[in-house]
C-alpha cells in the first residue's frame, strides 16, 4: 500500500532567498556576508539587467533594491517588477541614499514594501528589518 506524503509549506524558519541589487561593492559584500551569516540565501548583483536574469531563473523571497544604479535605476526596476504578474508578488525593500520625501513616496507608490535610507541604518538593523518583514509575511499568510 502506497503511503501518502503531504507536503507542508516551508516554515518561516526555512532559508529565504534574497536578491540584493547594490552597485556599491563594499556595501554589497558587507550585506551579503551579514545576510548569509543569518542563513539567508543571497544573490548579490550590481544592476537591473543582472537582477532580471536572476528573477527569470530563481525563486526569490525578497528584493533589496538600491535606486542609483548603472543602467536602469531602482525606481524603473521596481516599476517593471510590479508590472510583471510572475514576480509582482515578491516584496521589495528599497535601500538607498535618496531620502527626500518625494523619493520615499515614489518608492511606496510604485509598490515598495519598505524604504530605508542607508545612512540611517546599520547593517545589523537592516538584517533585523528583513527578519521582521519575513515574520510579518508569515503571520499574514496564516
Amino acid at each position: 500500500m502506497a503511503e501518502t506524503v503531504l507536503q507542508s509549506p516551508p516554515s518561516p524558519e526555512a532559508a529565504k532567498t534574497i536578491l540584493l541589487v547594490e552597485d556599491d561593492k563594499f556595501l554589497r559584500e558587507l550585506l551579503t556576508k551579514r545576510l548569509r551569516d543569518e542563513k539567508f540565501l543571497v544573490h548579490p548583483v550590481i544592476d537591473g539587467e543582472e537582477a532580471f536574469r536572476i528573477l527569470d531563473k530563481e525563486r526569490i523571497d525578497l528584493i533589496l533594491l538600491d535606486i542609483i544604479l548603472p543602467g536602469i535605476n531602482g525606481f524603473e526596476i521596481l516599476k517593471r517588477i510590479k508590472e510583471d504578474p510572475t514576480i509582482a508578488h515578491i516584496p521589495v525593500m528599497m535601500l538607498t541614499n535618496l531620502g527626500q520625501r518625494s523619493d520615499v513616496d515614489r518608492g511606496k507608490d510604485l509598490g515598495a514594501e519598505d524604504y530605508m535610507v542607508k545612512a540611517q541604518y546599520t547593517p545589523k538593523e537592516i538584517v533585523e528589518r528583513i527578519k521582521r518583514l519575513f515574520a510579518f509575511s508569515a503571520r499574514r499568510r496564516r
